[in-house]
């Protein structure tokens, strides 16, 4: 795809400093955007920005907590100093916790007995943990995109990109909390399209399946690199039979952000998920 008409525009990426993120944002300034990497920690935001800006292309890193209005408002006022008004903008940053997981995938009898052991069941899920979930998926979404949504009213061909889960389409084992603030956000997804529909901003998100990164690489493979349990299962209900990488998203993402190619497309959520979402298992 030829995306000539995305060269100067101002992209902004949440959460930029992550493994699928800073791939978005390398995604992007390869293509002529300019890309404010935003992050909550400042060194893995420079490090994505360094990256970048040593392959040719422009980016400068904003420490940024997307949970804080002020700190949203200090980060756009950078990006405008430095760039200008954002053009895309990529909710990038969330992610799960412990304390909303069980270690369990299903109840049994005894289980409530041997919470004593040290056993977390749904009735041990934490609220503190829970309402971490739901803040830094919904509530910085929402604070995010109100902050530089402000830049983009008007203005023609803005796009903005949430990042979901096919969590949302069916929710997995084990993270509950997870699981629900992924359909919040695949929901809010579809009600901003509908309230910006005639600003010239268009919202979409992608719902990315399973990804193998250095990030969770302990979680799916064993140390000699065979599959966990749990990855086995993941595989044998993932019709394509593997895991994503990064470059599996780059596509998605810029077409979404390109309005030659999505400029009549608003509120869609693409899983990218090698067909598990649509797998029953039989």
């Amino acid at each position: 795809m030829n995306h000539e008409n995305l060269k100067g525009k101002v992209a902004v990426v949440t959460g930029g400093g992550g493994v699928l993120c800073s791939g978005f944002a390398k995604d992007l300034a390869k293509v002529g955007v300019k890309v404010a990497v935003l992050d909550l920690r400042q060194e893995s935001a420079q490090s994505v920005a360094d990256e970048i800006n040593a392959a040719g292309g422009e980016a400068i890193a904003v420490g940024c907590n997307v949970l804080e209005a002020e700190s949203l408002e200090n980060a756009r006022k950078t990006v405008n100093e430095e760039f200008g008004p954002c053009d895309i903008l990529i909710n990038g940053a969330g992610g799960n916790n412990p304390k909303g997981t069980t270690d369990k995938e299903l109840f049994e009898d005894g289980d409530l007995d041997a919470r004593a052991e040290g056993l977390k069941t749904f009735f041990d899920l934490d609220a503190s943990g829970i309402e971490f979930v739901f803040n830094l998926n919904i509530l910085g979404t929402l604070l995010t995109t109100q902050c530089f949504a402000k830049d983009m009213i008007g203005r023609e061909n803005c796009s903005i990109l949430n990042i979901s889960s096919m969590n949302a389409f069916k929710p997995l084992t084990k993270i509950p909390a997870y699981s629900a603030a992924k359909a919040g956000v695949s929901n809010f997804t579809q009600w901003l399209a509908v309230h910006f529909a005639g600003a010239g901003i268009r919202v979409n998100a992608i719902a990315p399946g399973f990804f193998a990164t250095n990030q969770n690489k302990t979680l799916l493979f064993k140390e000699d690199g065979s599959l966990t349990p749990r990855s086995d299962k993941i595989i044998s209900h993932t019709p394509m039979r593997r895991f994503g990488t990064p470059e599996d998203l780059s596509g998605s993402l810029l077409f979404f952000c390109d309005e030659q190619y999505s400029g009549f497309i608003t509120g869609v959520i693409l899983p990218v998920d090698g067909g598990f979402s649509a797998y029953s298992g039989v």
